[in-house]
């Protein structure tokens, strides 16, 4: 509990003090963000503001897990380093679009079949590495993904096979990013819904932890994951770094995430997912960032199909309540409420699950 305490404390003291001077650092070289010419007209005010605020969210987690086991003399796992290996890559791949937008002066970024493979080949190393690592000692949680899809636990009749279980991780974790990358259109909006939704995956590790099969046989219900206490470690030092880069990224944004922070955070998320056996129950967690993608996908759709006319004024939906009249700052805080009603729903069914034997 120390190292889990102590990892929130350090990632949100490295955003608070470090996102000024990375401020600075960018306001000094230019390095602003590009507004779309399509967008909300009320944005066109936000260009030049410095963006890529995600290497320091990424830095601060990646930090204070490190430095939280140094102090507390901890073990570090293999489940903690490949869901920040994860973040990691995901946030190099967002910081290549985003050095693009910055160096062409535009904002497009890298094209989209670019970006795509680049997910779906940081998935499929997670996928491989999650299923080959075997555990240190007992036959519990031997690896740290499972060829299970899981909801609230590993649902027995649903295995997949090892290939498959590997596209379904990819699946979970290019799903994942883009959506919180979508998202991210708004002051603080996906920086606060992953702020929630990390802070609910910190409590359902530790309760993992809790009720842990290697440690609980006795119990009559136990959770069969690996490391559960130590992906509590990543998940409340991911938390905290997106909390403090809150007080920048707020109304007025001083910083932007940019597409190094958002797609990081998003594949993160499914990281955790799969190794708390949460996959499904992701759903409910970031419903805020389903019900964006799903506008997206509507939009889109019916654009083709009925050759122009659209469903929303604009996608994602965020912008469509701005330009129905809604001020930002209304627009995150309700949204922000979805998303914490969301997620108080997953830790309750999640909670349900262990009480009721779901």
């Amino acid at each position: 509990m120390i190292t889990i305490l102590g990892a929130g404390v350090l990632a949100l003291l490295i955003t608070l003090i470090g996102t000024k001077f990375f401020i600075v650092f960018l306001v000094h070289r230019g390095y602003g963000q590009f507004i779309r010419d399509d967008g909300p007209t009320s944005h066109r005010k936000k260009r030049g503001t410095p963006t890529m605020g995600g290497l320091v969210v990424i830095a601060a987690a990646v930090l204070a897990y490190f430095l939280s086991h140094l102090i507390t003399n901890t073990r570090i796992t293999v489940s903690g380093v490949l869901v920040l290996g994860v973040l990691v890559a995901t946030g190099f791949l967002g910081f290549l679009d985003d050095w693009r937008k910055i160096s062409k002066q535009r904002s497009l970024g890298l094209k989209p079949r670019g970006k795509l493979i680049g997910q779906l080949a940081i998935g499929v190393t997670f996928g491989v590495l999650s299923l080959i690592f075997p555990a240190a000692a007992g036959n519990v949680g031997s690896h740290p993904a499972s060829q299970y899809v899981s909801f609230l636990h590993d649902i027995d009749w649903l295995r997949l096979p090892v290939v498959l279980a590997i596209l379904w991780m990819t699946f979970l974790i290019t799903s994942a990013s883009n959506a919180v990358n979508l998202t991210d259109g708004l002051d603080g909006l996906a920086t606060g819904a992953s702020t929630m939704v990390f802070g609910a995956f910190a409590l359902i590790a530790i309760f993992e932890s809790n009720q842990w099969c290697l440690t609980g046989s006795h119990l009559p219900r136990c959770y069969d994951v690996r490391d559960p206490s130590d992906l509590a470690v990543v998940a409340i030092a991911l938390a905290a770094a997106c909390f403090g880069f809150l007080w920048w990224n707020a109304k007025p944004a001083k910083i932007f995430l940019g597409d190094t922070g958002s797609l990081a955070l998003g594949a993160a998320m499914a990281g955790l997912a799969i190794f708390t056996r949460t996959e499904l129950l992701l759903i409910v967690l970031g419903l805020l960032f389903v019900i964006e993608t799903l506008s997206v996908m509507i939009q889109v759709g019916y654009f083709k199909l009925s050759h122009g006319k659209r469903v929303f004024k604009m996608a994602p939906l965020h912008h469509h309540f701005e330009l129905v009249g809604w001020d930002e700052p209304t627009v995150v805080v309700r949204f922000w409420i979805i998303c914490g009603v969301s997620v108080a729903t997953a830790l309750g069914l999640f909670y349900g699950g262990w009480v009721w034997g779901w």
